[in-house]
């Protein structure tokens, strides 16, 4: 593989990216440390393998011999890593204590549709689809960029589907009103 200019810029950017996205989780996992955990979606974790197998194969360094990102491609990248991390920072900022890594609510769990969740019911599963693709416009093969995508997508959706039974359970008719207003993650499918 050939980098050029572009494509190291393009690298360097993305693994900015990748810390600057990591650390958006920090202060909301601190704060959700000591809260308990009353209702859970454990089957949410099967989501959590799909979209780490999609992450894999988008990270994998499976190419021909002969491949290189196209600048289009590179310039891609370039611009959906950024609005991917600020995405995840507004978003972990309206979470605050309430960010979970599995679908769970505590006691005082609230419904939550400020910020990016007025507009997008589920902006962190936005944020890593725009840094699954930042990464694999930077650096994957496409058949492996495409299976990274399907694993992904269907991750996430059993993720969403069990994230919102639970608040559908908790919150009743102000979720099922959010949820008919409000897109999933996608913002222009609902």
């Amino acid at each position: 593989m050939k980098f050029t200019p572009l494509h190291i810029a393009a690298l360097i950017e993305l693994g900015l990216c990748w810390i600057a996205w990591w650390l958006a989780f920090l202060k909301p996992l601190k704060q959700a440390a000591g809260k308990q955990k009353t209702d859970r979606a454990r089957s949410s974790w099967i989501g959590v393998i799909f979209e780490a197998a999609g992450f894999f194969c988008v990270w994998f360094v499976l190419r021909p011999a002969d491949f290189s990102k196209s600048t289009p491609a590179l310039v891609a990248s370039m611009l959906l890593g950024p609005p991917a991390v600020a995405l995840a920072w507004f978003a972990t900022h309206h979470l605050a204590q309430q960010w979970r890594f599995e679908a769970a609510l505590s006691d005082d769990h609230t419904l939550v549709n400020t910020g990016p969740y007025h507009y997008i019911r589920h902006p962190i599963y936005l944020s890593m689809l725009g840094m699954m693709l930042a990464t694999a416009f930077a650096w994957t093969w496409w058949p492996m960029t495409l299976a990274g995508l399907v694993l992904f997508l269907i991750g996430t959706e059993i993720r969403v589907h069990a994230e919102e039974k639970l608040l559908m359970l908790r919150f009743g008719e102000a979720f099922w009103e959010y949820q008919a207003n409000t897109r999933a993650y996608l913002p222009f499918i609902r």
